[in-house]
């Protein structure tokens, strides 16, 4: 399991960025779309607690006894390259909903405590979501599919080439309707440790590709995703001439408890 942080001290995020990449590309044409709840990045200690109170509540559901370490900041939500997104009501500012999203550019992503990844993904800016958790109202749907296009859009920013993710059943039929793809096809469901052994399908997407893939497979959110701009989404550039590049992984490649 993974270590809960000592200190209830927020340290801000830290990314590191290259100089903006060029895109010389036009933009779309943008519809607007006002939500009902806002998504930011977690920056102080307030926001961390409403983040990690949405965390525990939405694992407690389905998941209490490995909600039961879910209760308290973890160390990974203050790591260099992690941030922790966090979808807040307009009405009276209640979590909504809450993901980690941690980058390799300082140490390997969580998942591969488990597995080793291949040489073709490995190598990339990789970013890999973890720790979500949306409210149990109806609204739910809504904030997660809001919170993957904060994925999306933050690793477009930062010059991230695949978005990783991890799912259990049956919630890994989400992310294959987000048009994510295993990792190891065949290989089915892994214990992995930094979701307490229970196992996952290890899953990615190209961000690169993502729009291009989802307008050919006539995706039904294709207009929410891509044609439609949510200045409530409050994470940094939402347009590809607009973002940064992030630096190649720093660390050296290390073991895994699951040799694939």
């Amino acid at each position: 399991m993974i270590d809960q942080a000592n200190s209830a001290t927020f340290r801000p995020h830290r990314i590191e960025t290259l100089s903006p990449r060029v895109d010389v590309s036009p933009r779309p044409i943008m519809a607007e779309e006002l939500l009902p709840f806002t998504v930011r990045i977690v920056s102080d200690d307030e926001a961390m607690g409403k983040a990690v109170q949405i965390r525990h509540a939405a694992y407690s559901r389905h998941l209490p006894e490995f909600a039961e370490t879910l209760k308290r900041p973890e160390a990974d939500d203050t790591e260099q390259g992690a941030v922790v997104l966090l979808a807040e009501s307009k009405l009276d500012g209640s979590p909504l909903g809450s993901m980690r999203i941690q980058t390799n550019q300082f140490k390997p992503l969580s998942v591969e405590e488990s597995v080793v990844l291949p040489d073709w993904l490995r190598t990339c800016r990789l970013a890999e979501a973890s720790r979500l958790g949306v409210t149990g109202t109806t609204g739910g749907r809504l904030v997660t599919t809001v919170l993957f296009k904060a994925f999306y859009l933050y690793c477009q920013h930062i010059g991230i080439e695949w978005m990783v993710i991890t799912g259990r059943a049956p919630i890994d039929r989400q992310y294959e309707r987000l048009l994510y793809e295993d990792v190891f096809p065949g290989k089915g469901f892994i214990p992995l440790h930094h979701v307490g052994d229970i196992p996952h399908r290890v899953m990615t997407s190209s961000v690169d590709t993502a729009e291009d893939r989802w307008h050919a497979a006539k995706h039904p959110l294709f207009d929410f995703a891509f044609r439609t701009h949510h200045p409530d989404i409050k994470i940094g550039g939402q347009y590809r001439r607009q973002a940064p590049s992030m630096g190649m992984p720093a660390f050296p490649s290390h073991g895994a408890t699951l040799p694939m």
